[in-house]
């Protein structure tokens, strides 16, 4: 940070200051002193040159009011900037509020207590109460509209000083005695403060200030110091909060006056005088300081007694009442900024964020890009990279690589011209001074540097690339004490242990070049390293401690500013003879400039060089001036002899919102010499100048102009002095052409004047020349015009190629509908169907779809557009029309539709029909549409797993006990479509076997396979039992009813065969109630016993069926009447007879027919009665 006096303004009568205070939004000054002395004053700038702002402009006073009304000397004076009101107080006690009405101030509340003198007045930080305190310990706390709040007595104290906490919640009292009470905002006595800062302090001492910067422009870092105390013998603290135990203390060695803090709370003023001043003249002092305590400097200022300072609102200045002046200091801050490759970085803080908001600024497309950075350290660029150097997150651990830099405390970070971060770096010493070359970062703290190649200058072969990665932890990261001597030769290493030891003599700046690095050290030895290889070269011994140091473009010298802003230069490499008599290297250059705070050599030249200058930029040739130039920008490129400059001061007022209009380009004498002389004199002179005065800019200068007038050998000439290979091979192309036309319209287009050019081209009659011009530029509109235009047939081709550009450039825009028009115009049908797809246009890219010709490979495109909106139809016909029946099945299915996707398969007789059955299959029965299911196997021709899912359907309803019809018809379903099954087993194996053996080794064959399937489910072997149970049940109750008792009983008896299928409850009732019927009632009897013994009945029940076979055998003896036919069906004989299915009787003739379908037998008689099997209804045939 620099800081030069910059203008001063005397008080009428020599009337001494006693106190000054700059209101920070509205820009007024009020100044008070002896006789009732107040003032208020305002610097306006008037200006209307954009190049002077800031600081450079000419300021004036655009206000200087006299306030009449206070009588003693006014000791306090207060601003509310919130409510734009002026708070001021004499020796007498008086207090005036004033009020600023139409341009000037007028007084609007007065208060005398007569009792006492006002020492401090203090408002919130949202202006809404303020406090006052008297010497004699009174305290009054009012409302801005001069409401009193609440007033208290302190006894036995005096007071002199007052501050809120930035939240209005809690109040301190300075006291006359130096002690500091914290009050709450009621009044009420919390704790007295410990002042670290006074340790081992004697004699009396007072307070030279309390300020707390309420944070209004955010904070420098998270839970920054804010709370500034300083006493009269020079002793500071600076604390987080109130209770802060660990203080920042500084001592100041010098008699404190007034300290305040600037508007973001990053510097902090400490104004007062040199202890013992030997003279009088230069006793008075401001000290800056930042919040943590380092000094950023010291400014001297003349005459007697410094009273009071106070920042303006923005940082840049400072007053200061000395005697009967004010001083004003322009001060030029440490911004942290970079500039590279057309980008500024420049980084703010703000209210709402503990983080910085680092901006990069692309100049040239003045777009930004922010990035938010904690605890960032400073911006560092270089070429077109940046390097954000940081404090490491304590909550975020390293990468896992990094493991030996475990802990690590700062980061590195590499950074693009837009921010995005390539490469952290994590370090162990602090980056208080960072500098860049194209290919290395250095980093240096107090004792140590650190050097990190990050990327290479040369293009590599693939075996360096590997041994690069090899070696990329050994070799591309290094440190090195300050009080080494490296020799270049041995591969340092990444040894943090050296950063931990001291030196007497610390780092305090660095500066790079690519193949010198410069250390500078507080005592004033400058070392200097070769660079890639680090190694000692030489030492320089200067007079003075550097704080910024910078290097030319060869690295032949090197410029010095130090702390008090002086400049001076040293030649690094020139012999000199000392007064010893010994040659020495080095040598210290005449020239030396003050009040310099900052500096920039150009890259193309190593003698020149741009300074800043308080508020002026010198430009040097040879250590010779040029007239200055009047501007406060921070100086951000010097090549080509322009100088771009950045008028930071402008731009972090509103940085938000960076304008153009802040960034100025110089040029420097010679390159406005050039341009005067060709443009007035002419050519011939102006070559004259620039052989004598050689730049590459200045020759190109010297092209262009003759390019203008068509001087080609003087173009030439020129372009091959400034290299420009491409510029000669066209002045080359323009000798090759004949009219002078064309040279004008050529040249026209070179220049970028394309409207100019294509005006010449057409009127010279070629189109078609226009027309190439505008497609090298793109510009595929005024292509379009241009081929409408014409006369001629336009070429198609072309037309379709413009007409496609244009719909591209729509499409990129979004615009899909102007889009379509274009390309349906250009015949573009893959960039239609996206335009469709993306209008949701679904009949245009039907229709589009249809246009196409088969197995166009646009086709699979559009199909999958409308799989993605689910709409199978058209989808199917798009896979289909190129030829792709798989994929149109797999949209069915994707799609749910199932039917669609087996009508398909089947069509196109695909193999993969079983898998996607199944799939189908389960999503049906997820849905629980078990008999869709089986239809769509039936359909499908597989009847086993139709007959599964039958069975399964069956066996349910037999639990329900539903109709036993219904549970027949089911069972005889399932059968049916299991003999289906046997059927086509059967012919598939007739397949097979074809040409080998006989058909019956083939049924053999086919009834093995499907052994070995049915071993998984019972049904297969006898599928008939379900039908057959339900059949005799149903059979046996109708006999039962209709009166045949005897056939009932016969029938009733085969169910005891079904008891796995048919509750056995049911079997045993149906069979006493027959047995019972046809007066068989040992055949009852036997049916109760079973009946009392089943475990699946109830104990009442059981009871009930005792109780009626008590009833029914009390009566009759359970003894069979007829016995004969009843004992051979009971026993069974050899082998069981077949049953007829009529009417339930075994078959004991050889005489029966046979149903073709379920193979059950009836007796011949009976089956001339039925024209249907009575099992499972086919025709009898």
């Amino acid at each position: 940070m620099f800081f030069y006096l910059s203008k001063r303004i005397a008080i009428p009568n020599n009337v001494k200051l006693k106190c000054i205070s700059w209101n920070k939004d509205q820009g007024f000054i009020a100044c008070g002193g002896e006789d009732g002395l107040l003032k208020v004053l305002k610097l306006e700038t008037q200006t209307d040159d954009a190049k002077l702002r800031g600081l450079a402009a000419p300021n004036n006073l655009s206000m200087n009011q006299n306030l009449e009304g206070h009588s003693g000397s006014v000791q306090v004076v207060t601003w509310n900037e919130q409510y734009q009101k002026l708070t001021t107080s004499d020796q007498n006690g008086l207090i005036i509020v004033w009020m600023f009405y139409k341009g000037s101030w007028y007084e609007e509340m007065i208060n005398n207590r007569n009792k006492s003198v006002v020492r401090s007045m203090s408002w919130t930080a949202d202006g809404q109460k303020i406090c006052i305190v008297y010497e004699d310990g009174a305290v009054i706390v009012g409302s801005v509209d001069g409401n009193r709040i609440w007033g208290k007595d302190l006894k036995g104290v005096q007071l002199w000083h007052v501050a809120w906490s930035a939240d209005s919640k809690v109040l301190l009292f300075g006291m006359a005695n130096g002690e500091i009470h914290i009050y709450d905002s009621q009044g009420n006595f919390i704790m007295k403060m410990k002042l670290n800062c006074l340790v081992n302090v004697t004699g009396a001492i007072s307070i030279a200030g309390i300020q707390w910067y309420h944070g209004t422009e955010g904070y420098v870092e998270p839970d920054c110091p804010c709370l500034a105390i300083c006493f009269d013998n020079g002793r500071c603290q600076i604390m987080r909060h109130e209770n802060d135990q660990n203080p920042v203390l500084i001592d100041t060695n010098m008699c404190v006056v007034s300290i305040q803090w600037n508007h973001t709370g990053s510097v902090l003023a400490v104004a007062g005088c040199q202890r013992a001043a030997a003279q009088e003249g230069d006793a008075n002092l401001v000290q800056f300081y930042t919040p943590f305590g380092e000094s950023l400097g010291t400014l001297k200022v003349s005459g007697k007694q410094i009273s009071a300072l106070s920042w303006e609102g923005g940082g840049l200045k400072i007053a200061l009442a000395v005697d009967y002046f004010i001083y004003f200091a322009n001060i030029r801050p440490d911004y942290k900024w970079g500039y590279c490759s057309n980008t500024i970085v420049y980084a703010y803080t703000r209210p709402d964020r503990p983080e910085y908001c680092v901006i990069f600024w692309d100049t040239k497309n003045n777009e930004k890009y922010i990035k938010y950075v904690k605890s960032l350290i400073s911006i560092t660029t270089c070429g077109d990279f940046c390097i954000l150097a940081t404090k490491a997150d304590e909550n975020h651990p390293q990468e896992e690589n990094e493991m030996e830099t475990f802990g690590a405390t700062y980061v590195l970070v590499l950074c693009n011209s837009i921010g995005t971060p390539l490469d952290p770096k994590y370090i162990d010493i602090v980056p208080l001074f960072v500098t860049m070359t194209k290919t290395h970062v250095i980093a240096a703290s107090k004792e140590a540097f650190y050097t990190w190649q990050y990327r290479v200058a040369k293009k590599l072969t693939a075996l360096e690339i590997n041994q690069m990665m090899r070696s990329r932890k050994e070799g591309r990261e290094r440190i090195y004490h300050v009080d080494d001597t490296p020799s270049g030769s041995v591969d340092g290493v990444l040894d943090y242990s050296k950063a931990i030891q001291g030196t007497r003599d610390p780092i305090c700046a660095i500066t790079a070049s690519d193949k010198t690095l410069i250390v500078g050290r507080e005592s004033g030895i400058i070392q200097r390293y070769s660079l890639p290889n680090v190694g000692l070269i030489k030492k320089y011994s200067l007079k003075c401690r550097a704080n910024q140091l910078s290097l030319n473009c060869n690295s032949s010298r090197l410029a010095i500013i130090d702390n008090s802003g002086v400049l001076t230069f040293f030649d690094l490499d020139v012999r000199v003879t000392d007064s010893t008599g010994q040659q020495v290297t080095g040598e210290l250059l005449k020239l030396e400039r003050k009040d310099v705070w900052d500096m920039k050599w150009a890259k193309d030249n190593p003698d020149l060089f741009a300074m800043m200058e308080k508020t002026r930029m010198y430009v040097f040739r040879n250590l010779d001036p040029e007239e200055p130039i009047q501007t406060s920008g921070y100086i951000c490129n010097f090549e080509d002899l322009e100088i771009k400059s950045v008028l930071l001061d402008e731009i972090l007022k509103n940085p938000e919102h960076p304008n153009k209009d802040y960034i100025v380009n110089f040029e420097i004498r010679s390159l406005r010499d050039s341009r005067a002389l060709i443009e007035k004199v002419g050519i011939e002179d102006a070559s004259q100048f620039i052989e004598d005065n050689p730049h590459p800019r200045l020759w190109r200068l010297l092209a262009e102009a003759a390019l203008q007038k068509l001087d080609l050998s003087t173009a030439e000439q020129a372009f091959v002095h400034c290299k420009d290979y491409q510029g000669i091979k066209f002045v080359k192309r323009l000798g090759n052409l004949q009219s002078e036309s064309m040279k004008q319209a050529e040249v026209a287009a070179y220049f970028g004047r394309f409207e100019e050019a294509e005006r010449m081209y057409l009127d010279m009659d070629r189109r078609d020349l226009a027309i190439g011009l505008r497609l090298k530029l793109g510009d595929w509109f005024r292509v379009l015009q241009l081929l409408k235009t014409g006369s001629g047939d336009a070429d198609d081709s072309l037309l379709e190629q413009a007409h496609n550009a244009v719909g591209d450039y729509f499409a990129d825009r979004q615009k899909w509908l102007n889009a379509v028009q274009y390309y349906v115009q250009g015949r573009n049908q893959e960039r239609l169907a996206e335009c469709y797809y993306m209008l949701e246009d679904y009949e245009g890219l039907e229709s589009l779809a249809s246009s196409l010709p088969e197995n166009h490979k646009l086709l699979p495109e559009i199909a999958q557009m409308f799989v993605r909106v689910g709409m199978c139809e058209q989808a199917v016909t798009a896979f289909l029309k190129c030829n792709q029946p798989k994929a149109a099945v797999d949209t069915c299915v994707h799609l749910n539709q199932w039917n669609k996707a087996v009508e398909l398969a089947k069509n196109h007789s695909m193999k993969e029909i079983g898998p996607l059955l199944a799939r189908y299959a389960a999503h049906l029965l997820e849905k629980n549409k078990i008999l869709d299911a089986i239809e769509l196997y039936r359909k499908a021709n597989y009847f086993y797993d139709a007959a599964k899912l039958m069975f399964k359907i069956a066996d349910e309803e037999a639990k329900k006990r539903t109709k036993p019809l219904r549970v027949k018809k089911l069972y005889v379903l399932s059968a049916l479509l299991i003999e289906q099954y046997h059927e086509q087993m059967k012919s598939a194996q007739r397949g097979k076997a074809k040409g080998k053996s006989s058909e019956a080794t083939s049924a053999l064959a086919g009834l093995l396979e499907e052994e070995v399937l049915s071993t998984t489910s019972r049904f297969t072997d006898n599928a008939w039992r379900g039908a057959e149970a339900y059949h005799f049940f149903i059979l046996a109750q109708r006999q039962l009813y209709e009166g045949y008792v005897d056939t009932a009983l016969k029938t009733a008896l085969h169910l005891r065969d079904y008891e796995d299928i048919i509750p056995a409850v049911e079997i045993y009732s149906l069979l006493a109630l027959c047995a019972c019927a046809s007066r068989a009632f040992g055949t009852c009897s036997k049916a109760f016993i079973k009946l009392e013994s089943l475990e699946s009945l109830s104990a009442e029940q059981k009871q009930q069926y005792e109780d009626l076979a008590l009833e029914i055998f009390t009566k009759h003896t359970p003894k069979d009447n007829r016995k004969s036919e009843l004992d051979s069906l009971l026993e069974g004989g050899e082998g069981k007879l077949p049953t007829c299915v009529a009417t339930g009787s075994p078959i004991t003739e050889y005489q029966f027919w046979m149903c073709g379908v379920c193979k059950h037998c009836v007796l011949a008689q009976e089956i001339s009665n039925y024209s249907f099997c009575p099992l499972c209804h086919s025709a009898v045939g």
